[in-house]
């Protein structure tokens, strides 16, 4: 059956060429989005003013001498009426038009007798034959990959996935704006890193051909943007994707976009207060609070949803059980603070107790959404406990950060008193749009190849 229709439309499209007509035109007389021809359509047909709309044919329906075909481009969907007795080639559209196809279409705008708004076509061009048909059942599709995999199927055919994405876009776009407005430059650093830091994780490894050396994609920037505060930098973020050796569930996936701000003369506290105004800005009907969000320290987490005391876990015994007992239990938007030190080897020690650290994690519906810090500046204690993750990554932990004897140089000239954060996007996005996983609202996940 599908061979048959791959063959008919081939055969269309040899149609299209023999009558001296480009299927795939470099040029459109595109005068009016179909946005524009709707909101504007009582002046545009009061006056018989001539448009021409271009777009996907999404719906066809040949009534003896008249073609109905609903058009569709970004801005939204119209009818096209391509009447037999006002176009000296009606049958070639008869015979070629298709499901799929592109349609340039110029005319006037009219009310046809059911009501429908339309474009009244006085020329018409088939812009982009389809050679593939678009599937007649795409919802609930039972191979959930095969949506990802043809995700651009997904967005054309499934409208609330098409507006999921759309809203990523606009919560991006909220995020640079904001803060450009708060004073804070958009820079950019390696993703080719010489050493992986800044983050507990196993990277991705690739080899420089030139060069003849490995490089590892960056797991984090923020060493390299620590560096730009030592250069006197004081209000500095990156938005880009970073990559993790790990596995893929609700809230990963190898391949992520991650916001990572620092400023110069805050910490943490101040940075807490921050977050707050920075997520009312956006206006998330998901992150929407009127005053303070709670505050609880990591110690009176796990008393309240572990029931344990955490200064009898050891170190992986702290990461585990936060991660399955504690952090899924928190719902509403609440700052976990203050971290033992060995759990958070990049952020300043409490004055008050050093054996806790000046961290905090923003958590919403059992994610993590921020991860912020007052940040090491000592070089001598950034040092020492880079020297000790080295020593269990050379124990056999391959999440384990390397010693990098640039940075602790470069802390060496004097880093600024500092705080900075991360924030998840794809998890902030999935948040904001209810979305029970963040491969829904990352465009093109990462999948399994193939099996041919």
């Amino acid at each position: 059956m599908l061979d048959d229709i791959l063959r008919e439309r081939s055969k269309k499209l040899e149609n299209i060429s023999a009558s001296g007509q480009n299927p795939y035109p470099a040029r459109v007389k595109r005068t009016h989005g179909i946005a524009e021809c709707l909101s504007h359509f009582w002046l545009l047909s009061l006056f018989r003013r001539p448009v021409a709309i271009a777009g996907r044919v999404t719906a066809l329906r040949k009534q003896g001498g008249l073609i109905f075909a609903d058009v569709r481009d970004r801005g939204g969907s119209i009818q096209v009426l391509l009447k037999k007795d006002e176009l000296n080639n009606f049958s070639f559209f008869e015979d070629n038009l298709d499901i799929g196809d592109f349609l340039e279409a110029g005319g006037i705008l009219i009310k046809t007798r059911r009501g429908e708004k339309s474009v009244k076509a006085r020329e018409a061009r088939i812009i982009v034959k389809s050679l593939q048909p678009l599937p007649s059942s795409w919802y609930g599709i039972k191979d959930v990959e095969e949506r990802f995999r043809k995700r651009y199927l997904d967005m054309l055919l499934n409208k609330e996935v098409d507006e999921k994405l759309r809203e990523r876009s606009e919560i991006i776009k909220a995020l640079r704006d904001f803060l450009a407005g708060e004073g804070f430059m958009e820079v950019e650093t390696p993703v080719f890193q010489p050493i992986p830091g800044g983050a507990k994780a196993r990277p991705f490894v690739t080899h420089h051909n030139a060069l003849d050396e490995d490089f590892y994609l960056r797991i984090a920037p923020e060493l390299y943007l620590k560096r730009l505060l030592v250069a006197g930098w004081e209000k500095i973020y990156e938005l880009g994707k970073v990559f993790r050796n790990e596995g893929i569930d609700r809230d990963h996936n190898p391949e992520f976009t991650m916001l990572e701000l620092y400023w110069a003369y805050q910490d943490y506290n101040g940075l807490m207060d921050f977050t707050e105004k920075m997520l009312k800005s956006f206006k998330l009907e998901a992150l929407s609070f009127e005053d303070k969000l709670p505050r609880i320290t990591y110690a009176e987490a796990f008393k309240k949803y572990a029931k344990k005391d955490s200064s009898k876990l050891n170190n992986d015994e702290l990461d585990e059980v936060f991660k399955k007992e504690v952090r899924p239990k928190i719902k509403e938007p609440t700052f976990v603070i203050d971290h033992p030190k060995v759990i958070s080897p990049l952020a300043k020690s409490k004055e008050d107790n050093h054996e806790l650290a000046e961290r905090f994690q923003l958590i919403v519906n059992g994610m993590e959404i921020v991860n912020g810090f007052s940040e090491l500046n000592d070089p001598i204690d950034q040092r020492k406990r880079m020297e000790e993750q080295e020593k269990r990554f050379r124990a056999g932990d391959e999440e384990e950060s390397r010693f990098d004897a640039e940075f602790i140089e470069a802390l060496g000239y004097g880093m600024p008193p500092a705080a900075g954060l991360g924030i998840g996007i794809d998890r902030l996005v999935a948040i904001a749009t209810g979305t029970h996983a963040i491969k829904e609202i990352i465009i093109f996940p990462t999948l399994h190849a193939k099996k041919k």
